[in-house]
């Protein structure tokens, strides 16, 4: 007989939750590098500078290798996720995206100046692999703990997320300093092979095998096109996807362009945008893990609406700003929005999904998350290129945020 007072199954249970949990996280510590360093920060920049050799132009370039990227991975997405769900395949086809991210990041390290081409297509094929493995990780957030913890657990996984971003600044900063920009990228490529290697060994799907089937892209594709001609039984979650379709618009375009408008239109160098990113990681983390805390308290929907709010206050501000010193407020403000605004919308995804269905609507959330992707850095690229404004550009990104948040208000918070 067991001694229950020596050995409690209770804790033995919060231990293995607790250690899920961290794995889990780990992986958010991982791939984040390649999010800073080649969406958001290094490799934007260079492109910009370097590969499009300073040209307006340049930004168009910029949005339209993110919009071919966000196109291809919404597209593909449910399929892989309905196929997924069928197949307890979630570590596979997640392995799978995050070797593609890792090879194509380490490449780049050979794309010089005025090669385009090559600089745009490994871009494409690398943040594909970014974006498409997200929807296998989201989708093991109900798994590995309660509906009542989905708040601060996603928090928690984006702030372990900004603090791989601050490792890896800090890693890169000498290099970039010593003239070593190529270096980052096979260097980014490591960190996130390091990083993600525990999900990968110790956590589990929770899926019960089904015998092998001669097509599972046919499979997929069924259930997805079951999904669609019932969404009418899914009537809330559907019109929060529409609204996350609107507001994580403006995200996404503001973490595309923040790097070139702080290089372009701030004229910050390099130590200077180090120091940005690193101010904005850092309060990202922060607004994460409590606004994750406060999501499980006063529910996810309010917690998105002030985040939302916080963004609105961000992109007027930047629209205004017009000094370094000034920038970095907005930087604190968008920092907090960020890791607020994208966690809470993964765990209010979490409970709003029929957990037979889970891989599969992760799916349609990156969908609708990507295929929003596409239309805000080409209106941003559009804009800066017709008008020679990055300052006109980022205050039409208002647009986004506002409509999601009126969408957003008809959205039934779910009670756990």
């Amino acid at each position: 007989m067991k001694n229950h007072f020596l050995n409690p199954p209770q804790k033995n249970n919060s231990m293995k939750e607790k250690s899920r949990i961290f794995i889990w996280t780990l992986f958010d510590f991982a791939n984040t590098s390649f999010s800073i360093v080649v969406v958001t920060f290094v490799y934007a920049v260079y492109f910009k500078k370097t590969v499009a050799q300073n040209l307006p132009i340049g930004d168009l370039y910029w949005s339209i290798s993110t919009s071919i990227a966000m196109i291809i991975t919404a597209i593909i997405s449910p399929i892989l996720g309905a196929i997924a769900d069928y197949s307890t395949g979630k570590k596979r086809f997640l392995l799978f995206f995050t070797l593609l991210c890792i090879a194509a990041t380490s490449l780049l390290y050979f794309v010089g100046e005025g090669m385009v081409f090559w600089g745009v297509f490994l871009f494409v094929i690398a943040n594909i692999g970014f974006e498409a493995g997200l929807v296998f990780y989201d989708s093991f957030l109900p798994e590995i703990t309660q509906p009542k913890n989905f708040g601060r657990v996603s928090g928690y996984g984006f702030a372990m997320g900004y603090l791989g971003s601050l490792a890896t600044l800090a890693i890169i900063y000498p290099i970039i300093r010593n003239g070593l920009t190529h270096e980052t990228f096979p260097i980014t490529s490591l960190f996130f092979l390091i990083f993600s290697l525990p999900l990968f060994l110790f956590l589990k799907d929770r899926r019960k095998k089904i015998k092998k089937v001669n097509s599972y892209t046919k499979i997929g594709l069924n259930r997805v096109w079951t999904t669609l001609t019932h969404l009418k039984h899914y009537k809330n979650l559907v019109l929060f996807l529409l609204a996350y379709f609107f507001y994580i618009e403006g995200v996404n375009t503001v973490i595309f362009f923040s790097g070139n408008y702080a290089s372009t239109t701030l004229g910050f160098d390099t130590s200077e945008l180090i120091i940005f990113f690193l101010t904005v990681q850092t309060t990202a983390i922060f607004g994460s893990i409590l606004l994750g805390i406060l999501a499980d308290s006063i529910g996810q929907k309010r917690t998105i609406v002030i985040t939302l709010l916080l963004w609105l206050i961000t992109i007027t501000l930047a629209y205004f700003i017009a000094d370094k010193t000034g920038f970095y407020v907005v930087g604190l403000l968008a920092g907090a929005a960020m890791g607020s605004s994208q966690s809470t919308s993964r765990s209010l995804m979490s409970k709003l999904t029929p957990p037979e269905k889970k891989t599969e609507f992760f799916g349609f959330y990156s969908f609708f998350g990507k295929s929003s992707a596409v239309i805000g850095p080409l209106v941003f690229g559009l804009v800066s290129y017709i008008t020679k404004s990055q300052r006109l550009a980022i205050i039409s990104i208002g647009f986004f945020f506002i409509v999601g948040l009126l969408i957003l208000t008809k959205v039934q918070d779910p009670k756990d």
